[in-house]
């Protein structure tokens, strides 16, 4: 199954200003290493070259890009469709009931701006923080997401940093 995760502003989907996230907020960052470890992640170059350490620890790294060719830690594909033939190898069978939890045949896609609207078609689950306030800048952006087409079947409100958010967890419908 294939997933994405994102911290993204709440009016105008921001998710970075060049090449950094736009929000430090450590409950997402323990959200998305709970959700992700054990887990496949695919993402495209400059979200890996953003990366302070290169590859993530305790997952499959896979990284989609043209000119790179090998990364330490990680694999490499020149296209998305690709890189999810590649990560889904045996884990094609129907999706499980969906228990608002991970499950080991998740693939989850971490950006960036292409990369999230490429795999947002393929996508059963999205896994989202919602910041209230706008960033100051921003250059990349999260792709729109079709409400009639999703479910939220989580919703859970934190304020951290000065700052109001939401974990959402969207199902297909």
């Amino acid at each position: 199954m294939i997933s994405i995760i994102a911290c993204i502003s709440k009016d105008n989907r921001a998710i970075g200003y060049q090449n950094r996230l736009l929000y430090h907020l450590p409950s997402d960052m323990v959200r998305f290493r709970e959700l992700t470890t054990g887990h496949t992640i695919v993402m495209g170059r400059k979200t890996f070259e953003s990366l302070p350490n290169g590859a993530l620890p305790h997952r499959r790294n896979i990284v989609v890009s043209k000119s790179l060719k090998e990364i330490d830690g990680g694999e490499v594909y020149p296209t998305l469709e690709e890189a999810l033939r590649a990560a889904q190898g045996d884990t094609l069978s129907a999706p499980k009931e969906d228990t608002g939890i991970a499950s080991p045949e998740e693939i989850f896609i971490i950006g960036g701006e292409s990369i999230y609207r490429q795999a947002l078609p393929a996508a059963r689950k999205l896994y989202l923080t919602i910041v209230d306030k706008e960033p100051e800048q921003a250059d990349t952006f999260f792709p729109a997401i079709d409400s009639s087409a999703w479910e939220v079947t989580k919703k859970e409100m934190r304020n951290e940093n000065g700052l109001s958010f939401s974990f959402l967890t969207y199902i297909r419908k």
